[in-house]
């Protein structure tokens, strides 16, 4: 069974407000419509995560789940920080490409600054994949270092782009980087017609809920994991961690940069200025949904693999992010080019 626990609680304010925070609390959002801003768009993994958190909210407050797509969830992330009503009623949902670009994208103006706003939890500490199908010419990540092919991607500060040119430049890949495509869902169809060979930067929870098929039918080649530590179930089927493909030290520590991001997979922030008390609230309902036995049921059945840390642990991860030394940044601004 893989580990898998509901991001669906995180933001079930009814339920966990109602089940386990102060009458003050439930009060105060009583009658309240709470909107939850999706970075991503309709389909993709972080849209079924979301989903799945409005499959089991009750109407008190009724959450509203909205889709705002664009520049890697920047678009989400700047209207919490500039529009969205600071109160606690509204939060959003983005990539940690958007809590690294300005880190790692010097050439454009950041839209929000990550250190200000306020993380809520992340709904995972996550895996990315690179994927191909079966009887194609890419079947290891081996083939990738050999054999010419061509790569999807979405743009800069989206994992498909950025860990499809990290491999090319520290893992010896000599694919070719097809961009432009709008998520893991437009490529996952390219894949399928033979337009692209494969896929890397794919979420792996995002690859077991959008194409469950894949894994049971026998359809993919899994060629590479890539996270700070090796998945298990990943372990066991045999796919080897990125590190063993890059050799050069400085290459090393770079790579360790841009894949914590990946401790911080499934981000929720609050805006700045959300009032202390309602910031809790929201912090607390998501400790104590993400293990509710009815949550964790629901999540077997979406295959929606979890492994949640607090607001105040991501507070503190991104914090320690924006003190990364200038030549490790350097590099790896250069290596996901």
């Amino acid at each position: 069974m893989p580990r898998s626990r509901p991001v669906t609680g995180l933001f079930a304010l009814a339920a966990a407000i109602a089940a386990c925070a102060p009458v003050s609390a439930q009060d105060y959002y009583a009658g309240k419509t709470v909107e939850m801003i999706v970075g991503g768009g309709a389909g993709g993994g972080y849209d079924i995560y979301a989903r799945t958190v409005a499959r089991h909210i009750p109407g008190n407050p009724t959450i509203v789940v909205k889709n705002m797509p664009g520049a890697s969830s920047n678009k989400a992330a700047q209207y919490i920080t500039a529009i969205a009503p600071k109160d606690g009623t509204s939060m959003a949902g983005i990539m940690p490409g958007a809590i690294m670009g300005p880190l790692l994208d010097e050439r454009a103006a950041p839209m929000f600054d990550p250190t200000k706003v306020h993380y809520i939890g992340t709904a995972n500490s996550g895996t990315r994949v690179c994927v191909t199908l079966k009887g194609t010419k890419i079947s290891t990540f081996e083939d990738t270092r050999k054999v010419p092919a061509k790569f999807g991607g979405s743009g800069p500060n989206d994992s498909t782009y950025e860990y499809g040119y990290l491999h090319k430049h520290t893992a010896g890949a000599i694919y070719d980087i097809v961009s432009g495509y709008r998520g893991t869902p437009d490529m996952a169809l390219a894949l399928e017609r033979g337009e692209i060979d494969g896929i890397c930067g794919w979420d792996w929870s995002s690859f077991k809920s959008q194409k469950p098929d894949w894994l049971r039918d026998g359809k993919a080649n899994v060629l590479l994991q890539v996270s700070i530590e090796p998945h298990p179930e990943l372990t066991k089927m045999g796919v080897p961690s990125v590190f063993k493909y890059v050799n050069n030290e400085t290459d090393r520590k770079a790579v360790e940069f841009i894949i914590s991001q990946t401790l911080f997979h499934r981000p929720y922030i609050a805006p700045p200025g959300t009032p202390p008390a309602q910031l809790e609230i929201l912090r607390a309902a998501f400790d104590r949904t993400v293990v509710d036995p009815a949550f964790l049921a629901d999540a077997e059945k979406a295959r929606i693999d979890i492994a949640p840390l607090s607001g105040a642990k991501v507070q503190d991860i991104v914090a320690k992010l924006y003190t990364t030394p200038k030549d490790i940044i350097e590099r790896a601004r250069k290596a996901i080019r």
